[in-house]
């Protein structure tokens, strides 16, 4: 009896030690390669931010677009939130495959949606030229089919779940399956998988089967291989040839699929680049799973604000703003921002896929007045120019030396979580070119925040504003979903790298 009390302790730790184990990934951020031209030539750093804000507001604006009518003929679908284009995104690496003939995947890092997903050959992408890549010059053809995957039952949850919830007997008889075995729960096997799935984004779309097989993630001893991943395969797309790792809220994302081998929690910490590729010099750290030093890390530095449930979108990662803090003036968030409505309107996104932080026009026009006082009695000249180069507003002229005028600014979540955001985080000096063509380039700084529009209304359909990765830069942001809260805690994201990679 003694013998067999040791041995279920000794199962008991080992299931512990992989329930609550880590797994360090490396997050590359795609500024690597976008920051050079064609010509292997300098993108100007204007060029990054205009791309930049251009992309923000695309994908805010999907994030609240109205809802689309219904599919003809019964179909299904369902518009999820996936990075417009790469820019300032950030992509980790899978294999997919046999472990003696896995291939290696990248995706793009989304918190915004719930699926994993990738083009698989044949593959087609219609209007996909010119689309960047996370390797330009480099990308691989897509492989097959994981020759050891296979596809989903149409009576599968995760099949219902891919499909809007949708009622397996309906997944069933679109998949070709006879009555009596509908009835009976009879409809099994690859003759009646889950029906292709159609996505329909802001500027493209796809068609994907949905399979289910091997999938590794880390290249170390501490990797993880998952023999019954689900994922969706994509033979069909419209601009948009690279995958997605969905980390949101639900049972087919990422992390969801992994728990509780890595439990219900995962991390990462975005170096801060300013638009810079020499600053790169470390990959981002990905953290999933609770390390064995869980209760130290607790207390050392993250403050916590609750999830806010959103019963239309409930992969996204809700947050309640309450207000903004610029020098001392504290401004009062839109009350959108700090609730979401039974039809899934407001609250705001903790989005890894958005740069920049969008804010309702209401609370943007008085964060930006506010920090236009400050710069002004500190005696910064505005830069037109450089507003109209950027898409950002407002902009000075702007000297890294002269930073002791600019004010600070904050943000305040529910639950007394005060984020003070770095400088560089919400204010970022560079060379601008003062006309087309000219020689001179003069030091300005701009605003990194943008108008998201309007945050009531009919249109009112979706986030109230996003929290963009740009403004996350230097924190370890955790995403602790079993106990319902994020938390943002200030880093060194390059020695975290160092230290977690050590180990």
């Amino acid at each position: 009896m003694r013998l067999l009390c040791c041995l279920a302790a000794l199962l008991v730790l080992a299931l512990q030690h992989q329930c609550h184990g880590l797994l360090l990934l490396p997050l590359t951020n795609t500024l690597l390669s976008s920051l050079r031209g064609a010509n292997d030539t300098a993108t100007p750093v204007h060029h990054l931010l205009r791309s930049s804000s251009l992309r923000s507001a695309a994908r805010h604006g999907r994030h609240r677009a109205r809802r689309s009518p219904p599919p003809p003929h019964g179909g299904r679908h369902r518009q999820l939130s996936l990075p417009l284009s790469p820019g300032s995104d950030y992509t980790l690496s899978l294999s997919v495959g046999p472990a003696s003939a896995a291939a290696p995947v990248s995706l793009f890092l989304d918190t915004g949606s719930d699926l994993v997903w990738f083009p698989c050959a044949p593959f087609t992408c219609m209007l996909c030229e010119g689309k960047a890549t996370p390797s330009p010059g480099h990308s691989r053809p897509p492989l097959p089919p994981p020759p050891d995957s296979r596809r989903v039952p149409c009576a599968s949850p995760l099949c219902s779940a891919a499909h809007a919830s949708a009622p397996p007997s309906d997944l069933c008889a679109a998949a070709g399956c006879p009555l009596e075995d509908i009835e009976t729960g009879s409809c099994r096997g690859a003759s009646h998988a889950c029906p292709p799935l159609y996505y329909a984004y802001g500027d493209g779309s796809l068609v994907a089967h949905l399979r289910r097989g091997r999938v590794g993630l880390g290249a170390r001893a501490s990797s993880v291989a998952v023999d019954n991943f689900t994922f969706a395969c994509a033979h069909t797309a419209l601009a948009e040839p690279v995958g997605v790792a969905g980390f949101g809220r639900g049972p087919l994302s990422l992390p969801g699929q992994l728990a509780p081998q890595l439990s219900g929690r995962f991390s990462y910490c975005l170096v801060s680049h300013s638009f810079r590729a020499d600053r790169l010099i470390r990959p981002s750290p990905l953290i999933l799973g609770r390390s064995p030093d869980a209760a130290a890390a607790e207390a050392d530095g993250f403050v916590y604000t609750p999830l806010l449930h959103n019963p239309k979108h409930p992969y996204f990662y809700s947050v309640a703003l309450e207000a903004v803090s610029v020098g001392a003036t504290r401004i009062q968030a839109r009350p959108e921002l700090a609730r979401v409505d039974r039809a899934g309107n407001g609250g705001m996104v903790v989005d890894s896929g958005t740069t920049f932080t969008m804010l309702p026009n209401e609370t943007y026009a008085r964060v930006a007045e506010a920090f236009s006082r400050a710069m002004a009695a500190a005696g910064f000249a505005r830069a037109e120019r450089a507003e109209e180069q950027t898409g950002l507003t407002p902009c000075y002229r702007y000297a890294a030396a002269s930073d002791r005028g600019v004010p600070p600014l904050a943000l305040h979540f529910r639950g007394n979580a005060t984020v003070a955001l770095p400088r560089r985080n919400y204010f970022m000096g560079f060379k601008s070119e003062e006309a087309a063509g000219a020689e001179r380039k003069d030091d300005v700084g701009c605003l990194m925040l943008m108008n998201g529009g309007d945050a009531s209304g009919e249109e009112g359909d979706g986030p109230a504003g996003t929290l963009g990765n740009f403004q996350q830069q230097g924190f370890e942001v955790v995403y602790d979903v079993d106990a319902g809260r994020v938390g943002f805690a200030r880093r060194r994201c390059t020695d975290l790298w160092d230290s977690l990679s050590r180990r």
